[in-house]
């Protein structure tokens, strides 16, 4: 597929238009790329004090990587707790002391990234985006349909936008994936509830973050109760097919974690709908997906803000740079360049979650061998180096050797291989 130039004999070069549709992690991480480098960027909000369901935690590496001020993470979490479904408890501490798992709000956090991004010249429209007509040939501008809310009203004013390329940073539930026929996939629900605790016992979660496994608290994920600025989070995710338990799930965290909640007070509940694998096609013409539209959460331990930015800001590079800075017009097999790149970068990581989910969180026996697993300290430092900082060193060959022992040594005494 040749590619498209931007300035034709006799006409002025115009600037290279790109549209991100959501404006979370993903779509703010792609519009400051954009911006930085020039490009004519559009992005789009439908409601801009959004507070998305989610656990809020996020590694290390994006505090530096995505230059996040320490305003915005609510705590720094140095201890977890896993706990089996027999409420077995294995304490995972960190060693250095400048390491820390950070927790964040999501309206503050997304706030913040969107915010930069218009600061840095990206135009933002508070809008929602409900319809994308697909141009016909490789040089037509792709135009959006919007309601534009910024008169305050829920209906809005409809309008309507041309583009070049369209980023689709707009989750799990994309229309910018169901106007390019993405295809589906399979998805998990979140359910959280925030808990006001009071002073002495929020003490507790000071620096604190607990995941408990069981069939009573998910049949196929964790719970969490993560803290954040003044309460804690306190939920539970399962697939699909057992989201009509997802109250019963949810009872069954508030009732495992009762004796730490006393006298909390409910003051949000959230749900929300969390992908868990790629989705069949994730960049069509001039359409790229990006974060929970294209599918980034990981399995096993469900994570997606560092990986939804990540994505978008590798697409957005991509773009840079195949654009020559925005002088032409990138191409489909311009924009998969992007998810190559992705894919060669993170591909074994997705791999190796999804193979610990489906052994790990089969059965209540093979959950029990999995916190049994993680109370070894070579176990606990392999884990969190590759969490925290999203490389993975290969380890010493007799360690790799004790930790592969370790598993299926668990493995048996957890009944986890019997018929």
């Amino acid at each position: 597929m040749q590619s498209v130039p931007r300035k034709r004999l006799g006409e002025k070069m115009p600037a290279l238009r790109v549209a991100v549709v959501g404006s979370g992690p993903a779509g703010s991480s792609a519009a400051e790329t954009l911006a930085k480098a020039g490009i004519e960027t559009y992005l789009f909000e439908r409601k801009l004090d959004n507070a998305k369901p989610c656990g809020g935690a996020i590694p290390l590496c994006m505090v530096s990587e995505f230059d996040l001020p320490p305003e915005i993470i609510d705590r720094r979490v140095r201890k977890m707790k896993m706990i089996s479904p027999s409420n077995i408890e294995v304490d995972i501490n960190l060693v250095k002391e400048d390491e820390y798992i950070g927790m964040c709000r999501r309206e503050i956090l997304d706030g913040f990234m969107r915010n930069r991004a218009a600061k840095l010249g990206a135009t933002l429209i508070n809008g929602t985006v409900h319809k994308l007509d697909i141009p016909t040939s490789n040089t037509e501008p792709y135009t959006l349909h919007y309601a534009d809310h910024s008169d305050g009203s829920l209906s809005g004013v409809q309008k309507t936008l041309k583009v070049d390329l369209v980023i689709g940073a707009d989750g799990a539930n994309s229309r910018v994936a169901k106007a390019i026929d993405a295809g589906n996939y399979n998805y998990a629900i979140a359910f959280q509830e925030r808990i006001r605790l009071p002073g002495d016992m929020m003490n507790y979660y000071e620096d604190l973050a607990e995941m408990y496994v069981g069939n009573d608290v998910s049949p196929d994920f964790y719970a969490w109760v993560f803290p954040k600025y003044d309460h804690v989070a306190v939920g539970t995710g399962t697939m699909k097919v057992n989201q009509a338990k997802i109250k019963k799930l949810q009872a069954g965290i508030r009732a495992r974690a009762a004796k730490k909640l006393v006298g909390g007070e409910i003051i949000k509940v959230e749900a929300h709908p969390i992908p868990e694998h790629p989705r069949p096609r994730r960049v069509v013409g001039r359409v790229a997906l990006v974060g929970d539209a294209a599918g980034t959460v990981t399995k096993s331990s469900g994570e997606g803000i560092y990986f939804a930015a990540k994505s978008a800001r590798m697409c957005a590079e991509t773009i840079v740079e195949t654009s020559n800075g925005g002088t032409r017009i990138p191409t489909e097999d311009d924009l998969k360049l992007y998810l190559k790149r992705w894919d060669k970068k993170y591909g074994i990581t997705y791999k190796v979650l999804d193979i610990l989910q489906t052994v790990f969180y089969r059965s209540d026996a093979t959950r029990e061998a999995f916190v049994e697993m993680c109370s070894d300290l070579d176990v606990q430092r392999l884990t969190f180096d590759s969490y925290l900082y999203k490389t993975v060193v290969p380890a010493n060959p007799l360690v790799q050797l004790k930790i592969t022992a370790k598993t299926i040594g668990s493995l048996l005494r957890g009944n986890a291989l019997a018929p």
